[in-house]
């Protein structure tokens, strides 16, 4: 089941990715949705009518539920009918949203009822009685931009900086030539990237380029897998399938037969 997706509005395009949907009106048997590291924490909001959507600890998910940084698989399990809709925020907004530690969430999703004020509880109820995918979108978009606009903890710019440059070269830019871009040491970059971004420059880099792999895979923008490993600079095949285990679980070759079942 393939998510829509929609572009936010140009005032939120530096908090926010984009915003996703995924909606299932009739009764279903128990399945999954697999999602893989991005580099960018988010939000889910569920409503479900035929039973409880689970994460990876079949724990049931709250009606917005916020996640930071992930650095393995995540699998959120359903059955029924359900809707979701998602947002995927930029790798810093856990900060410049909420003026929160990206590092304290790291690997974790919780219900951000539990964590913000009483706008939340409004927020919740009012997407329960909105009916299109569209409506709900716009409250939530409203909720961003309101929520964002009266942070006053927002991400150095620096770091702002350091993501552009790694996102826009893929992965491929050297921590050595980054630090020498920015004029920081290298403990500096990470203890500021961490506590921004969640991760370190080090892993972020490597989830740009794993799904500059993951997207060449899925796109079948190559001839052999050798292909993908030498155009995003892996040492070699082996190294390629490495990466994918370890995010994904799975092969570049399960991967591919498992999306054409």
């Amino acid at each position: 089941m393939d998510p829509q997706i929609f572009a936010p509005p140009e005032i939120l395009k530096p908090v926010v990715k984009y915003f996703w949907a995924v909606d299932n009106p009739a009764d279903s048997p128990p399945a999954t949705l697999s999602a893989f590291p991005d580099g960018s924490p988010g939000i889910i909001m569920v409503q479900s009518e035929g039973g409880a959507i689970c994460d990876n600890l079949n724990k049931k998910l709250s009606p917005i539920y916020l996640h930071g940084q992930t650095t393995g698989p995540s699998k959120i399990s359903y059955k029924g009918k359900f809707s979701m809709v998602g947002v995927s925020l930029q790798p810093h907004s856990l900060k410049s949203i909420f003026g929160i530690d990206a590092n304290e969430f790291t690997q974790i999703g919780f219900d951000l009822n539990l964590v913000q004020d009483k706008k939340h509880i409004h927020l919740t109820g009012q997407i329960a009685h909105e009916q299109s995918i569209e409506g709900k979108i716009k409250m939530l978009s409203n909720y961003l931009l309101h929520q964002h606009q009266a942070n006053h903890r927002q991400t150095e710019e620096i770091i702002k900086y350091a993501v552009a440059q790694i996102v826009q070269s893929k992965g491929g830019l050297s921590l050595k030539e980054l630090l020498k871009k920015l004029q920081m040491s290298e403990r500096s970059l990470e203890r500021k990237f961490n506590q921004s971004i969640g991760i370190s420059p080090k892993l972020f880099s490597r989830i740009c380029r794993f799904q500059e792999s993951l997207n060449q895979l899925r796109t079948n923008s190559y001839d052999k897998l050798s292909d993908i490993a030498y155009e995003n600079d892996y040492a070699d095949q082996s190294h390629l399938i490495r990466t994918f285990k370890e995010f994904t679980g799975l092969s570049p070759l399960e991967l591919i037969k498992q999306n054409k079942k």
